[in-house]
C-alpha cells in the first residue's frame, strides 16, 4: 500500500530520500551531487512516498515556502504520485500559515505545476544545466 508522509531529514528517512534523489536527479538527469545535496535538507520538511519498505518519491519545502526536489522513481511514474507529493507540501504550507509557495519548475514540467494551481512568473533560467521557470501559488 502506497503511503505519503511528512518526514524530517533524519536518520530514519535520510537514506530513503537520498535513494530517490540519487536515482532521479544524479543518475537520470546527471545533476552534480554537490548541487543536489545542498545542505538545506536538514532544515526542510520532506514528503516521502513509500510502498512498504520501498521509497517511490520525495519532495521538500523550505521555511520560506520554496518547494523543490520533487522526484518520483521511474518505475512509479504515471500514477499521480508527483501530484500527491506537491499537494502534500502545499497542504503543509497552508497548515503552517505560509502566504505563498514557490518553486523552480523544469520547463518540461510547467504544465504539470499549472494543473496544480501554480502560475509562472519571471524569465526562464538555468539551474544545474536544465532550463527552469519560476512559479508560485498564493495560499488563502
Amino acid at each position: 500500500m502506497v503511503e505519503i508522509k511528512i518526514v524530517a531529514f533524519d536518520d530514519a528517512h535520510r537514506g530513503l530520500i537520498r535513494t530517490v534523489r540519487e536515482q532521479v536527479f544524479i543518475q537520470e538527469q546527471q545533476i552534480d551531487p554537490e548541487i543536489e545535496f545542498d545542505n538545506l535538507d536538514s532544515e526542510a520538511v520532506h514528503v516521502l512516498v513509500m510502498d512498504g519498505e520501498q521509497p517511490l518519491g520525495t519532495g521538500r519545502i523550505l521555511s520560506d515556502g520554496h518547494i523543490g526536489r520533487i522526484a518520483i522513481m521511474k518505475a512509479a511514474r504515471g500514477q499521480g504520485l508527483g501530484a500527491k507529493v506537491v499537494r502534500a507540501l502545499v497542504e503543509y504550507a497552508q497548515q503552517q500559515g505560509y502566504p505563498r509557495v514557490d518553486l523552480g519548475a523544469q520547463t518540461h514540467a510547467v504544465d504539470f505545476y499549472c494543473k496544480l494551481g501554480f502560475i509562472p512568473y519571471g524569465d526562464e533560467f538555468m539551474e544545474a544545466n536544465i532550463p527552469h521557470q519560476a512559479m508560485e501559488q498564493m495560499l488563502a
